[in-house]
């Protein structure tokens, strides 16, 4: 049997800000139908994992972690969901905090996060062969593992969830964080800065991104937020691994947050947008489609281009509704947006898991024009769901979603190229225009309902990615 642990700042359900947390809580359980294969999980003990959860948690052991001229106090904690064995990493100054991220010594927190997995590793009972990190809060793992070397011949694996956020830092800290010998110091440096995520890149023996198209399109300037150059220096090390979804916990058939459960039927659909617009107090019209969008509210997410069309789109027969928080700019848009067409508008300014069910389970469209999106799991999540994705082709939105064909009848959505507000207002004219006739539309949605987005074939990749590096054979 082959050992796996992920190291992770988030993980559902225990704690998620996003979809890390999504991917981290999942696929450890796709894995772990491979009988040769132990995955296990560790993350920060957060405050905001809830009473609940630290309650059924049992204490492991304690240990110091030398970080620069500290000594930090850190213990274990362990918890068993589902038949995977998750480890918390323990240390009141760093964790017991409103929140887990946007603080002004994150770099020194996920540092320090960093420091006590590889430390632990001499403490706890489990012995990777892989250690597989999660993004820039966890990839200093991957370089003290390759320094250190806490366990003998362990390999790394480092998945990029978004390569913006990269934990930058300044460089006097690498004396004041690391007792390591300043020969590392190059690993880590990017721009006379120290990088989490670039020391990651520069040690880890495979790299992969969550869609093949992502890991193509951060070799190039647009998409690589200036790293570039040291990931066409490791091409031939990248992978790109479509991420999936939890089929179980999205199922319309039998998710509880909405109202009415279904597999397919349109009708049902229909009985979950009344019943939302009962919910919203918001006057469900359906002789109109729905569109929505479910997202964080960020330029990221395409809602420029959103600006710029909204109110042209609007003078058509169809209604909207935006679910979401971010920045005040576009929080302010789509309030004064609701307010001057109030019978087709609605702004949902907050995020509520069981609300964003409820859109998804009652729309016709989900839009999601993104600048750039390394997955994406909320296409998929529309898709489970029945609804017809809009999207930009970029990232792993093009390679979930294909534009319907009126002459083929194939394709499960509706997509544009270029980040143009006039490409997004005319695919969302054709999508209207697809929707008033027949033939094509239930076509398009018979194409819908036959998309899987399980994890099982991306597990299948993992697994052999994880041969590669451990060539013991580990398929049971």
């Amino acid at each position: 049997m082959e050992n796996v642990l992920f190291v992770a700042s988030e993980c559902a359900p225990f704690i998620k800000t996003g979809g890390l947390a999504d991917v981290v809580g999942s696929l450890p359980q796709a894995l772990k139908q491979n009988d040769g294969l132990e995955v296990r999980v560790i993350l920060p003990l957060y405050d905001e994992i809830s009473e609940e959860w630290k309650n059924r948690m049992e204490y492991l052991t304690s240990f110091d972690v030398e970080l620069g001229w500290r000594t930090q106090e850190t213990s274990i904690y362990t918890l068993k969901y589902n038949q995977i064995l998750y480890y918390f990493v323990s240390n009141d100054y760093y964790f017991t905090r409103k929140g887990i991220y946007g603080y002004y010594d994150d770099g020194e927190r996920f540092v320090y996060f960093s420091h006590a997995v590889v430390e632990g590793l001499k403490h706890i009972d489990f012995k990777p062969d892989i250690l597989h990190a999660h993004d820039w809060q966890a990839g200093v793992s991957v370089m003290l593992a390759n320094i250190l070397k806490p366990i003998d011949e362990m390999k790394t694996v480092f998945t990029i969830h978004n390569i913006k956020y990269q934990g930058i830092m300044p460089l006097d800290t690498f004396e004041d964080f690391f007792n390591l010998d300043r020969e590392h110091m190059g690993g880590m440096e990017w721009n006379r800065m120290l990088n989490c995520l670039k020391a990651a890149l520069f040690h880890a023996d495979k790299i992969t991104t969550v869609s093949p198209t992502y890991a193509e399109e951060i070799k190039y300037p647009f998409y690589s937020e200036g790293l570039e150059p040291i990931l066409y220096q490791r091409k031939a090390d990248i992978v790109g691994i479509l991420n999936g979804i939890d089929t179980k916990d999205y199922n319309p058939l039998t998710d509880p947050y909405i109202a009415v459960n279904y597999r397919s039927a349109r009708s049902k659909k229909i009985e979950n947008r009344l019943a939302l617009g009962e919910k919203l107090l918001f006057d469900m019209d359906l002789g109109k489609p729905l569109y929505i969008i479910v997202s964080r509210l960020v330029e990221q997410k395409g809602l420029h281009l959103v600006q710029h069309i909204l109110d042209e789109f609007l003078q058509k027969e169809v209604q909207f509704i935006i679910l979401g928080t971010g920045e005040q700019e576009f929080e302010a848009y789509f309030s004064d947006i609701a307010s001057r067409y109030p019978d087709k508008v609605a702004a949902l300014l907050t995020f509520d898991e069981g609300l964003a069910r409820q859109l998804y389970a009652s729309a016709d469209f989900f839009v999601m024009p993104s600048k750039f999106e390394p997955c994406g799991l909320s296409q998929l999540i529309a898709l489970q769901y029945k609804t017809v994705p809009i999207v930009r082709e970029t990232g792993g939105l093009k390679d979930t979603v294909t534009s319907y064909n009126e002459l083929t009848g194939e394709g499960n959505g509706f997509t544009f190229t270029n980040y143009n507000a006039h490409d997004l207002l005319h695919v969302l004219n054709y999508s209207l225009r697809i929707y008033h006739e027949p033939i094509h539309w239930q076509q398009l949605i018979k194409n819908v309902n036959k998309g899987q987005f399980s994890w099982k074939d991306s597990a299948a990749q993992y697994r052999d990615l994880y041969e590669q590096l451990v060539p013991t054979p580990i398929y049971g």
